[in-house]
């Protein structure tokens, strides 16, 4: 029994020998990938840039005096003449410069001392090359501080310029006048953060708002009890890109018609104001509350018609509404005097509404015409022999099938360009169709199919992938979109916002008491209800929360996406940096910790009292 312990102990030993040894090698070869070699740090170019960069960074550029000026050229010979060196006296009752000695070789030191200048003044002493003390072209230089008497010592190498004529030693000394104040680059820092600030308000605004409907369909605990029959699921795919293109045909013909209506802000008011008046009437009467009993068919065909003509109103009425925004901006603009930006954002708001009105009528008649046609499949699974429904299964699901490749193989066409149509379209729907058709054949008729399932891995696939590439490649994507600036900063931090925050928010559903749900579910709501009674009261606390964390964490990464010019304060940083101004950088990185700063306290401050 000892020996085997024996055997066990140095087995186990050895293990842990190999294990340190395997350890070592690893760091031993990650050293060398990463090429550590501290003898680059000790290396004196190095250690003189790093003091060089370490000082300009401890010195920001925010604040500079008004500065009052003394110069005096001081002659010098290199190499000596020939004769003696004649210098002539100075005036002692003026700043005056003397040189020891008044002549010297290439590369020798000689000692400049000024007498008379400003007290505690500083400043760049200079060698002046040629016999003109205006010469612009400067060499040599070393700075000079000036004592309480206004006299300083210094010394300076002479460079290889030599000349039988004079030159000189020139001393520019200057002192600081005056109250501090900002200086330019301090404006352009103070610009460029709040630049930042409101980008990363309007990023985390907008994903905020679209992550929060994506959040419950990639909630696995809300999506794994939706089954549906195949006859629904079937009919339902083919209602969705039915109903987005005529959609979209729709409210393109109602942005022709009402195009040339927009340009007069009366009829736009009265169109904004009449409207509501009448679309309230007509979806009374459209859709009853108290309409128990099944109305007759002539009724029912009544009613879709003027739901019909309603929503052909509402979308009339979302134009006029943008008409009349950017009317209303553009006639106001210039004489709000400071306030134009007010203007300016009631066009763009205008602009916005035309441009996602045709999105959410293609998105609202592919909603209706695919909850119509599943609701049609559903009742039809439910009522109809299961002989029929398969024969209906068969079809359907063939025609959805073909139809869902189709439209990836268009897709793909578009994308890369390969001009094959048989394998884009032609084999794609027929691949489609025949894996249509064998879902079909081996599902039962009437059996259901965890569609919500599906829809949740499918969209949990999407915001995976999408947040797996970084803000900076998104505002790379952006710029080349919408041109360098903020609204590409924006529309990066959006879309990275709206994958993150889906992400954080369904995690945050998945966690959600089950009893809630359980009980509301019991009462027979249907799942609106469940989700606004039994989801969200327990969901707004860290929904909150996770909202203000996300704008502390777009205000850092907004300074990240300058650099490839989305815009905001890295913007001007990288500039900065490539140009070696790290004074300048120095004061953006400063205002960038304390805006940092100030939001992290902020946001504790309101997550404590709303959470």
């Amino acid at each position: 029994m000892k020996e085997n312990n024996k055997k066990a102990s140095l087995w186990k030993s050895l293990r842990v020998g190999l294990a340190f040894l395997a350890g070592i090698i690893i760091y031993a070869y990650g050293f060398e990938i990463t090429k550590i070699d501290l003898e680059e740090l000790r290396s004196e170019t190095r250690q003189q840039s790093l003091v060089r960069v370490t000082r300009a960074l401890a010195q920001p550029d925010i604040f500079q005096y008004e500065q009052e000026s003394q110069i005096f050229t001081a002659p010098v010979y290199v190499t000596c003449p020939a004769g003696d060196a004649v210098i002539a006296e100075p005036d002692t009752s003026e700043p005056y410069v003397i040189v020891t000695p008044a002549c010297a070789e290439v590369g020798e030191t000689v000692t400049v001392e000024g007498f008379n200048f400003f007290p505690n003044s500083s400043g760049p002493v200079r060698f002046v090359p040629g016999n003109d003390p205006t010469n612009v072209v400067e060499l040599g230089n070393d700075t000079a501080n000036a004592d309480a008497e206004g006299h300083f010592v210094t010394t300076i190498t002479l460079p290889n310029r030599p000349s039988d004529d004079v030159q000189f030693i020139r001393a520019t000394m200057r002192r600081n006048v005056g109250a501090p104040q900002f200086t330019q680059t301090a404006h352009d820092t103070w610009e460029k953060i709040i630049e930042t600030v409101f980008l990363a308000l309007l990023a985390t605004t907008l994903g905020t708002i679209l992550a929060i409907p994506l959040s419950f369909i990639a909630a696995r605990n809300l999506m794994k009890p939706v089954r549906s029959p195949l006859t629904s699921i079937a009919l339902s795919t083919l209602g969705w890109p039915l109903g987005i293109a005529l959609g979209l045909f729709v409210v393109n013909a109602v942005a022709d018609f009402t195009a040339p209506f927009t340009s007069s802000i009366l009829v736009n008011i009265a169109s904004v104001l009449l409207v509501p008046v009448v679309l309230t009437f007509s979806l009374r009467w459209a859709l009853p509350q108290d309409d128990v009993a099944s109305p007759p068919l002539g009724l029912r065909l009544g009613r879709l018609v003027v739901l019909f003509v309603s929503a052909l109103i509402g979308f009339f009425w979302m134009y006029q509404l943008a008409g009349l925004s950017m009317n209303v901006g553009r006639s106001t603009e210039a004489s709000l005097g400071s306030f134009a930006f007010f203007g300016r954002f009631l066009v763009q708001l205008g602009d916005i509404l035309i441009v996602t009105t045709p999105a959410v009528g293609a998105f609202a008649a592919g909603s209706v015409f695919g909850n119509f046609l599943g609701r049609v499949g559903q009742r039809a699974a439910e009522k109809i022999n299961e002989g029929t429904v398969k024969i209906v299964n068969l079809i359907a699901s063939a025609a959805a099938g073909g139809t869902v490749f189709g439209l990836i193989g268009w897709l793909v066409e578009w994308l890369y360009q390969i001009g094959r149509p048989e394998y884009t379209q032609t084999g794609p729907i027929l691949v489609g169709a025949a894996l249509g058709l064998l879902l079909a054949i081996f599902t039962k008729a009437k059996d259901t199919l965890p569609t919500g399932l599906v829809i949740y891995y499918i969209t949990r696939t999407i915001l995976n992938t999408l947040r797996s590439v970084e803000a900076l490649v998104m505002a790379i994507v952006f710029v080349i979109a919408v041109g360098i600036g903020p609204f590409a900063g924006v529309m990066a931090l959006g879309l990275h916002t709206i994958v993150s925050l889906a992400k954080l928010y369904s995690e945050q559903v998945e966690s959600i008491q089950s009893g809630p749900l359980e009980a509301i579910t019991a009462t027979g709501a249907n799942r609106l209800q469940t989700i606004i009674y039994a989801v969200v009261p327990q969901i707004v606390p860290p929904y909150i929360s996770y909202t203000m964390y996300r704008w502390d964490i777009n205000v850092r990464m907004s300074t990240i996406i300058g650099f490839v010019g989305g815009g905001g304060i890295g913007f001007l940083l990288q500039q900065n940096i490539n140009l070696l101004n790290y004074r300048a950088a120095s004061a953006q990185m400063i205002a960038i910790a304390v805006v940092v700063s100030i939001m992290d306290y902020v946001s504790s401050v309101m997550r404590e009292k709303a959470v």
